[in-house]
């Protein structure tokens, strides 16, 4: 698939690494619709990459809110070829707390947006996906969703999130391998400590920290650098099934 052939959902689509990817693809010609709960940034990315976006608000962890987000985007675009999951929220703590254990509707709550969030996404994107007319090698979509390295190595404090980030990695092959006949290639990228929006409101002391903790290059990843691999997996259509690491070889410490 050509990126100015692309016509996808982007969640998360306006901050970080969903903004990043959803400028990747305008700038090659192709189209986007943002699916976030960020009013305030959508409007933004509106602003900055004009009518190849449209942001629709969307609770990614809602099924029918995912199946209504993806209706407005078939209507607006003609078609969806390539869905990217990057809605998601950290849910850090420990599972036996200072103050309590932790309230299983904290944990719940991380899981419904990560990785329940990515599957409703999958799934719609998929069923809309079914219908698109095959291109080379009979493609008719792909759909990304975003682990962490945390999925292999989470630290003290992310029982939560690593949860839901294994989940992410452990669903891949599998949906990849059903998708197969329908001619949707399903991957995921791992990615290892980004510049994201969370990272920049980090005193700079903690990121110089984070940076040296990364073999090589010793900093953190680029929003771009992501973006640049997302687009890699659209345009090869041989690169299926996979759970890729984007890390610069950091391996989390237990904390």
């Amino acid at each position: 698939m050509q990126l100015n052939e692309v016509k996808a959902l982007v969640t998360g689509g306006v901050s970080g690494l969903g903004l990043a990817v959803a400028r990747k693809i305008v700038a090659a010609g192709g189209q986007a619709a943002l699916l976030d709960i960020n009013d305030a940034g959508g409007a933004a990315a509106e602003a900055e990459l004009g009518a190849a976006v449209s942001y629709i608000r969307t609770d990614v962890s809602n099924e029918q809110a995912v199946l209504d987000a993806v209706s407005a985007a078939v209507a607006n675009m003609g078609l969806i070829n390539v869905a990217m999951n990057c809605a998601g929220i950290i849910g850090a703590g420990r599972v036996l707390g200072r103050e309590a254990p932790m309230a299983l509707d904290y944990f719940a709550k991380v899981i419904q947006v990560n990785l329940i969030g990515s599957f409703n996404i999958c799934k719609a994107a998929g069923a809309a996906m079914e219908s698109n007319p095959a291109g080379t090698d009979g493609e008719r979509g792909v759909i990304i969703s975003t682990a962490s390295v945390a999925a292999f190595d989470g630290q003290i404090g992310q029982a939560a999130y690593t949860a839901s980030k294994a989940g992410i990695a452990g669903m891949t092959l599998p949906i990849a391998r059903e998708f197969a006949r329908i001619g949707v290639r399903v991957n995921t990228i791992a990615p290892g400590i980004f510049l994201t929006p969370m990272a920049n409101g980090m005193p700079q002391q903690v990121q110089e920290s984070l940076a040296a903790s990364v073999p090589f290059p010793a900093r953190l990843g680029k929003p771009e650098e992501f973006a640049d691999l997302a687009a890699h997996i659209m345009e090869n259509s041989y690169i299926n099934g996979e759970t890729i690491r984007l890390d610069g070889a950091v391996r989390l410490a237990p904390k």
